[in-house]
């Protein structure tokens, strides 16, 4: 979406034969990467609770620092689907007024998103509310797997995600 200008007429770009940096290698940044190596992108990791040889044998390049990761990361978009805490602000702000090459999509508005729609137009994206888990499988194994967890308990006694203690 954001390779492709939002959508708007002009020329956008592919992402077939770029490089994809994913900054955390857990779940979530696993499965990205084998999306972007499907895609055929090449992919770098940074990750310091990983071990790089899980990163080779995934097929992703392991660098050995932050910095090394987005310097590495040219004509970047910066994409959270996190939470927008995981984001500085106005170190945001700061590196997209020194990069004019930069973007950034999430799914939460930042607390300053006027102000990054307004100085950086589309460079910036962010959906009207948190869609993280916004489909109907995800609802669907949210509800399984709480009603394991729930029957888990009451047949073992397990209290490993017990909210009230």
């Amino acid at each position: 979406f954001i390779s492709r200008n939002q959508f708007t007429p002009g020329t956008g770009a592919e992402v077939s034969g770029k490089r994809l940096g994913i900054h955390a290698y857990g779940n979530v940044g696993r499965i990205v990467a084998r999306y972007g190596r499907a895609l055929g992108m090449s992919v770098k990791a940074f990750d310091p609770f990983v071990d790089p040889r899980q990163l080779e044998a995934d097929g992703v390049e392991a660098v050995g620092t932050v910095e090394e990761l987005y310097a590495s990361s040219k004509g970047g978009v910066l994409i959270n689907t996190a939470r927008k805490e995981v984001i500085d602000e106005q170190g945001l702000i700061r590196a997209f007024e020194e990069r004019a090459d930069l973007k950034y999509i999430t799914d939460i508005a930042a607390e300053a998103q006027p102000l990054l729609t307004e100085k950086f137009g589309k460079r910036v994206f962010a959906t009207p509310k948190k869609m993280g888990a916004e489909t109907a499988e995800a609802n669907l194994n949210a509800g399984l797997a709480a009603a394991r967890q729930t029957v888990d308990f009451l047949k073992n006694g397990n209290r490993r995600f017990q909210v009230n203690k």
